[in-house]
């Protein structure tokens, strides 16, 4: 069982808990329960969205650089693809997720934000890739993840430095999507989350994963990706049930059963 990564289910919201203190770093058993954990909000079909959060204080400081610190090239070696693949189970979760951020959400912390669909962050969080301070990378996605988000020039001006972003500049360029008190974080992400729990669940599966795949593919790529999805969903419950209920009552009164 993990011990470290939890995963909370209420009301067909599913909280994926960091527990490390004091700062939740990410250190190999973090990684691999994230991924169990991840698998798990996946798989269950009462958590319809999901949040991810490090508690009131942090979010997660980063990976545990003294556990590092000791391993060789070939520890790395052997240690990277799992890194990797906790941080994807993250990414590929096929429901709505959002970060909640308190605090610090650094390294392989802001890799973390940078899985989840939206963020929610405190007006006392700061984010950053500080990595290039000891000698490295990043390489929980943040490479990747990072310019897709907010744009390549901007995201080398953060890799290259490895400074640290208040809210609200996160917020100007696009590194979260909302900025409220620290103590009303938890509380705005699960607000987010809520709007899904009732919603068309493979209609928001094939969105997400639509918009995902898409944007690792060329244009016309990405529309065949859309147009497989579009026609599939036709075999749904949901879409017969929201067609039937716009016909006959107008928009936004169906209610669907995640089918």
């Amino acid at each position: 069982m993990p011990e470290l990564v939890r995963l909370e289910v209420a009301d067909g919201i599913g909280t994926i808990r960091l527990d490390r203190p004091p700062v939740n770093a990410l250190s190999a058993q973090v990684q691999d329960e994230l991924a169990v954990v991840s698998g798990e909000a996946s798989r269950r079909r009462d958590v319809r969205a999901v949040v991810v959060y490090g508690g009131p204080r942090v979010f997660a400081a980063g990976a545990d650089v003294a556990e590092m610190a000791s391993w060789s090239s070939t520890d790395m070696v052997d240690r990277s693809h799992a890194l990797q693949d906790a941080f994807t189970a993250v990414a590929r979760i096929p429901k709505p997720t959002v970060a909640a951020i308190t605090g610090f959400a650094l390294g392989g912390g802001c890799e973390l934000a940078l899985c989840c669909d939206v963020r929610v962050a405190g007006d006392n969080a700061k984010l950053g890739l500080p990595e290039i301070r000891l000698g490295i990378i990043p390489g929980a996605g943040g490479t990747q993840r990072l310019p897709r988000l907010i744009g390549p020039s901007r995201a080398k001006e953060l890799i290259y430095t490895g400074r640290f972003v208040e809210a609200e500049e996160a917020l100007a360029i696009g590194l979260v999507d909302r900025v409220v008190p620290p103590d009303d974080v938890y509380a705005e992400a699960c607000a987010w989350a809520a709007q899904f729990v009732d919603g068309p669940a493979y209609a928001l599966r094939a969105a997400k994963e639509a918009i995902d795949v898409g944007l690792e593919t060329g244009v016309t790529t990405g529309l065949e990706i859309e147009r497989m999805h579009f026609v599939g969903l036709f075999a749904t419950e949901d879409r017969t049930t929201g067609m039937s209920s716009f016909v006959e009552d107008g928009p936004g009164a169906a209610r669907f059963r995640g089918r």
